[in-house]
């Protein structure tokens, strides 16, 4: 199944990536798959991305130049919209940007990095977090199965959020129920989903049958307990 059927994609999304564990992989993932049937594909970030990400072969636009994105089009690939950055780390445009991008017409898919974790493949976000744009159609809230089974200090961004999430202490090993209740928490992610958005959960690096297992008991948990979530999408993308 492509990863456009398994997120249930429309044919005009403003998708926002948030949470940890593969966020960037999933971003240009997807580009290529949507690029590659034909769809006019935008990917960008509201926050910070890592340069080493970024391919020698990305088609990147500085500004939101229709000319720039089309030559990406043209050539069957997304169009990559970056407006700044150092050595280390690159950043676009601030979230309303995006949301006056969306309304052009020839713009099918935009995918957007809404948050960062550090590479941790869980996140429990700060009141400033994520930067998700107001006119996002889904939000995908990824986690890395790679959290669970170990100690929540050494896998969560955002540490002291997620004590608060939680009530548990930082060395505390990670269960499938703990994490839902960092994901679900009125407090993290879906605090900042636009109204009406559609919601997805993805978990990441799902790469064995222990794996499988983990990212199973984490949807029943995930699904029970939350009827913002519309599915919850298992996966081996990496970070």
């Amino acid at each position: 199944m492509t990863l456009a059927a398994k997120l249930g994609l429309r044919q005009r999304e403003l998708i926002s990536l948030v949470g940890g564990g593969g966020k960037s992989t999933l971003l240009f993932a997807l580009g290529a798959e949507l690029a590659g049937v034909g769809r006019h594909v935008v990917l960008t970030t509201t926050t910070k991305m890592g340069r080493f990400q970024i391919g020698a072969d990305d088609t990147v636009c500085p500004a939101a130049e229709l000319d720039c994105l089309r030559s990406a089009w043209a050539a069957g690939a997304p169009a990559l919209l970056l407006t700044g950055g150092d050595e280390h780390k690159v950043t676009g445009p601030p979230p309303e940007d995006v949301d006056t991008l969306f309304s052009e017409p020839d713009i099918d898919v935009i995918v957007v990095e809404a948050d960062g974790s550090h590479g941790k493949p869980l996140k429990a976000p700060a009141a400033h977090e994520p930067v998700i744009p107001a006119t996002s159609t889904l939000v995908v809230i990824v986690m890395g199965i790679d959290a669970i089974g170990r100690p929540m200090e050494e896998v969560t961004h955002r540490i002291g959020e997620a004590r608060r999430f939680t009530n548990l202490q930082a060395d505390h090993i990670l269960t499938p129920a703990d994490c839902a209740d960092v994901l679900l928490h009125p407090e993290g992610a879906l605090r900042s989903c636009p109204p009406g958005s559609r919601v997805v959960v993805a978990v990441t690096k799902v790469a064995s049958e222990t794996d499988e297992g983990a990212a199973r008991e984490l949807a029943t948990v995930v699904t029970a307990r939350s009827p913002e979530i519309a599915t919850v999408v298992l996966g081996s993308v990496d970070t």
